[in-house]
């Protein structure tokens, strides 16, 4: 189970605190990310739960290397731009950091982006775990505690993984796959998919189940292709921890699961990753 994170101050080989006052960015993570090496930055990006001393509350950080200036904004804080500013990383890595005492689970967050032009950019966290149900375009702060239950499939996964066997997969789009048309023509949730979808891919004869995109996307019909962020299932259908029962049901049943992941398709919608900082940071130009 994922427990709430304690830190203390770290210091750099130089000698040197962050300018935040508090983070979870080491100077080796620092390096790691800057040669494109770090492999778990939703770890440190993001919003985390803390214990900074004796005070509970949020770390945020953000990568923005064009801002001029980054704040968090939210229902915390009557959504003012001046009320909880982002320090800037002293290191040149264009990382932005604070900690806000008294902010946590379930806080509906944006960051606040100042362009090099002057513009003010209300954008969503790439890095995180939960937004509010489209068309609402919020982060929220969300802890990703959850005991899983399917060491059985993970240890014979291990077991068989390299050795050649076959395979059958079914696809699926999982807002239209199946409708509560008694309750307004509804797709189901990820708790009501246990009792549906499992059984009927077991009856099937797949082994596997492939999802298109179920990260948090704006518009529907996109079919989960555009993306705001990489790192949120979408809320459309219910909780991550919801989404991780469902895992767990699949992998009961002895079903491997595959995610679409479409890292290359940015919508143009004001919260989300295109033209972040001001400039093209996550897209090509």
């Amino acid at each position: 189970m994922a427990k709430k994170t304690t830190r203390k101050n770290p210091k750099s080989e130089k000698g040197k605190p962050s300018n935040a006052g508090f983070s979870l960015f080491s100077d080796f993570d620092v390096h790691l990310f800057r040669s494109g090496k770090h492999f778990k930055l939703y770890e440190k990006f993001g919003a985390h739960c803390v214990t900074n001393g004796s005070e509970q509350g949020t770390y945020f950080s953000v990568w923005a290397p064009s801002a001029v200036n980054v704040s968090v904004i939210g229902n915390f804080n009557y959504w003012d731009q001046q009320a909880n500013i982002l320090s800037v990383r002293w290191d040149s890595s264009g990382i932005w950091e604070c900690f806000i005492p008294n902010v946590g689970h379930g806080e509906i967050y944006k960051f606040a982006i100042t362009t090099r032009e002057g513009d003010v950019l209300e954008k969503g966290d790439p890095f995180a775990t939960r937004w509010e149900e489209a068309p609402k375009t919020g982060s929220i702060i969300w802890e990703l505690e959850h005991e899983w239950k399917d060491k059985k499939w993970i240890d014979k996964r291990r077991k068989n993984a390299g050795i050649a066997q076959p395979y059958s997969t079914y696809e699926v789009h999982f807002g239209s796959w199946r409708r509560k048309m008694e309750d307004n023509n509804r797709s189901l949730t990820y708790t009501e998919m246990i009792g549906e979808l499992v059984s009927y891919v077991k009856e099937c004869g797949f082994t596997h189940v492939e999802f298109m995109p179920l990260m948090e996307h704006p518009f529907y019909g996109s079919w989960g292709y555009q993306l705001t962020g990489f790192f949120a299932a979408t809320s459309r259908y219910g909780s991550p921890q919801e989404l991780m029962q469902l895992i767990e049901a699949f992998h009961k049943a002895e079903i491997g699961i595959f995610l679409d992941w479409v890292p290359s398709h940015f919508p143009g919608d004001d919260h989300g990753l295109a033209k972040f900082d001001g400039t093209h940071l996550y897209e090509h130009a």
